[in-house]
């Protein structure tokens, strides 16, 4: 499928929305990604990757995470 026919097809699915969760969170989705700009990405250290990593991982330990199904269902 083409690139065009993509886009009208999910215009089309977006027209017959009437959740307004799920708007929000479309729109949300395209401002990050017109919003990100190359000029203004700065990469993560690997001193900072390394902290996040830890991070997680303590949460995951300490039962601080939700499951996929429990956040598919959040969207549904």
């Amino acid at each position: 499928m083409d690139l065009q026919t993509r886009k009208i097809e999910f215009v089309q699915e977006f027209l017959k929305l009437d959740d307004e969760e799920t708007i929000a969170i479309l729109e949300i989705v395209m401002r990050q990604q017109f919003s990100h700009n190359e000029d203004t990405f700065k990469p993560m250290t690997i001193a900072e990757l390394n902290t996040r990593i830890d991070r997680s991982e303590d949460d995951f330990r300490n039962g601080r995470y939700k499951t996929s199904a429990e956040l598919l269902a959040k969207y549904k």
